[in-house]
C-alpha cells in the first residue's frame, strides 16, 4: 500500500509540475486608449497565469510601449516576466496590427525567435504570430491569430490553419486567438480531421455594447485549439472581467473581448 501511495504522490507532483497556465486575449486597440489604471488592472488579472497571448496590439509605437508598460506592471506583481512583440502584420495598412506573448521566466523559456508566419501572409490579412516555448524540457509552439471580421468572411483565412502541422511536423502546435468565427463552423473540420480539438464550446467572448436582460456577451469568436495526441487541458474557463465594473461601458475601456484561459499538460 505504501508503494502505491508513493507512486501516486510522485505521479501527481510530476503531473502538476508539467502544467502551464495559458491565457489568450484580444485586447482591442492596445496601445491607443489604455490608461495607467487600466494597465494595472490588466496586470492584476493576468499575474496568476504563466503565458499570455495578446491580439490586436496597435501597429504604431504606442502598441509596443503599452506592452512594455504592462510587463513592467506584471514584474512589480511578484514574478519575473519577459515578452516578445511582433512586427506589424503585412496586410493593408488600415488592418495592420501586432501580436505579443508575455511569460513568466521561471515557468517557461522561449526557444529561438518568435515569427510572423510568411507562408500564407498573402492569404491572411494578419498572418499568425508563432513562438516556441519549453517547459520542463518539453517544447510547445503557440500560434496566435486574429482573423478578419465576420463581415469579411474569416473562414477564407482559417482554412489555411490545417496546413500548419505539415509545415511544422515536429512541433506541439496550439492555435489560439480571435477567429471571428464559432468553433462549430465547418471551416474547422480540417483541423478536427487531423486531431485538433477546441477547448471551448458555445462560449461567447465578445462584449455587447450594453447588457440585455442580463446577457452581456455577443459572439463566440475566441478559442484555443490543441492536438490531444500531444497536449491535455484542464481548468479551462472564460474570465468574465466585466462583472467587476458597474457598467459595460466602463468594462469596454479594458477590452471588448473577455480572456480565455486553460492549463496545458504537455505529453
Amino acid at each position: 500500500m505504501k508503494k502505491v501511495i508513493f507512486f501516486f504522490l510522485v505521479f501527481s507532483v510530476h503531473f502538476l509540475g508539467a502544467q502551464v497556465k495559458l491565457v489568450t486575449w484580444n485586447v482591442e486597440n492596445f496601445g491607443r486608449s489604455k490608461s495607467a489604471a487600466t494597465l494595472l488592472y490588466m496586470s492584476q488579472l493576468l499575474k496568476e497565469y504563466d503565458v499570455v497571448a495578446l491580439q490586436e496590439v496597435v501597429a504604431g509605437p504606442g502598441g509596443a510601449q503599452a506592452v512594455a508598460k504592462l510587463v513592467d506592471a506584471l514584474n512589480r506583481s511578484g514574478s519575473k516576466w519577459d515578452y516578445t512583440i511582433s512586427n506589424p502584420t503585412s496586410g493593408r495598412p488600415n488592418q495592420s496590427e501586432r501580436y505579443a506573448f508575455l511569460w513568466k521566466t521561471a515557468v517557461v523559456k522561449k526557444k529561438g525567435k518568435a515569427w510572423l508566419e510568411q507562408k500564407y501572409h498573402v492569404e491572411m490579412e494578419r498572418e499568425p504570430y508563432c513562438c516556441t516555448f519549453t517547459h520542463q524540457g518539453k517544447p510547445f509552439t503557440l500560434v496566435s491569430f486574429h482573423a478578419v471580421t465576420k463581415r469579411a468572411q474569416p473562414e477564407r483565412e482559417i482554412k489555411y490553419l490545417k496546413f500548419f502541422p505539415g509545415l511544422y511536423p515536429s512541433n506541439r502546435l496550439i492555435f489560439l486567438g480571435d477567429f471571428n468565427c464559432p468553433a462549430s463552423h465547418s471551416v474547422f473540420s480540417g483541423l478536427k480531421k487531423i486531431g485538433f480539438t477546441q477547448v471551448f464550446t458555445h462560449q461567447k467572448t465578445s462584449l455587447k455594447k450594453a447588457c440585455v436582460q442580463g446577457t452581456c456577451l455577443a459572439s463566440e469568436f475566441d478559442n484555443i485549439w490543441y492536438s490531444s495526441a500531444h497536449v491535455s487541458v484542464t481548468q479551462s474557463q472564460a474570465i468574465h472581467f466585466y462583472t467587476s465594473f458597474t457598467t459595460l461601458k466602463a468594462a469596454r475601456r479594458v477590452s471588448d473581448h473577455i480572456p480565455l484561459t486553460t492549463t496545458l499538460y504537455l505529453r
